[in-house]
C-alpha cells in the first residue's frame, strides 16, 4: 500500500486501557495508516467530525444491544469497511458478522502485528480471520487444505518457494517480525486440520499439493 494516502482508521472500544494500547501500537507501528479517531462507543463513533474513515476496527462486545448487522450495515452504507474484535469466538457470531459484511474477524488476543494486517487486507477488500477460527467456521475436514487469506497464500508461496523469511517480508512490503507470524498462522492452520507444516520441506510440497507453488517452478503471483 502506498504511504502517499494512509488509510484512515477508527477504533471503538469501551475498554479504555486496551483502547489506549491500541492507539499507541498502530501510531507507532503503522507509518500507512492514520489512526484519526478512538471512541468508547457506538454514537461517538457517528458523532466524530472524522467519519466516515476507511476502515472501523470494531469491537463486538460494546454493551449497548445493538445488533451487530445493524452497525455493520450503518457502516457499509458510508463506504466504510469493518474489521471485528472480540474476547470470544463462537461461531455462530462469526459467521452473522461476516455475513452481514465484516471483512475480518480477530479474537483480542491476536498478536498487534496481525491487527495491523486484517486493516490493511479490509481497506483491499480482503478477508482476514483469526487462525483459531478458520477452522470453526469453514468446517474443513481433516486432511483437507484449510481457507487462508490471500496474503498468507502469498507468504506461503514465497517460503514455500525458497525465499527466506527476511525477503519475503521485503518482497509484500511487511515486517519481517509480520512474517513470522504469517508464517505462524499458516502452520496454525494446517495443525488444526491435521496437516504437519511445520518444517520448510513439509510447507512446500503442502504448498504445490493445494496448488499454492507450482512442481517445476517458482511462487505463483496472487
Amino acid at each position: 500500500m502506498s504511504t502517499a494516502q494512509p488509510l484512515r482508521l477508527a477504533i471503538v472500544d469501551d475498554h479504555k486501557m486496551l483502547l489506549g494500547a491500541l492507539t499507541e501500537w498502530v501510531r507507532s507501528a503503522a507509518p500507512d495508516i492514520n489512526l484519526v479517531a478512538a471512541v468508547s462507543s457506538w454514537p461517538e463513533l457517528l458523532t466524530h467530525p472524522q467519519f466516515p474513515v476507511d476502515v472501523v476496527l470494531l469491537d463486538l462486545d460494546l454493551k449497548d444491544n445493538l445488533p451487530i448487522s445493524l452497525k455493520i450495515s450503518t457502516l457499509r452504507t458510508a463506504g466504510v469497511k469493518t474489521v471485528l474484535m472480540s474476547t470470544y469466538s463462537e461461531p455462530n457470531v462469526v459467521r452473522e458478522a461476516l455475513a452481514a459484511g465484516a471483512l475480518g474477524y480477530l479474537v483480542k488476543s491476536e498478536d498487534a502485528s496481525m491487527i495491523v494486517e486484517a486493516i490493511r487486507a479490509a481497506s483491499n477488500n480482503e478477508s482476514f480471520i483469526s487462525a483459531e477460527l478458520d477452522l470453526a467456521i469453514n468446517a474443513t475436514e481433516v486432511g483437507g487444505a484449510p481457507k487462508l487469506s490471500a496474503q498468507e497464500r502469498r507468504v506461503m508461496a514465497l517460503y514455500g518457494g525458497g525465499e527466506p523469511v527476511k525477503a519475503v517480508a521485503y518482497q509484500l512490503g511487511i515486517s519481517e517480525e509480520t512474517a513470522k507470524s504469517y508464517l505462524k498462522r499458516i502452520r496454525e492452520k494446517y495443525r488444526i486440520a491435521g496437516i504437519d507444516v511445520g518444517t520448510k520441506v513439509a510447507l512446500r510440497k503442502r504448498a504445490i499439493t493445494d496448488g499454492i507453488l507450482l512442481r517445476s517452478d517458482g511462487p505463483r503471483e496472487f
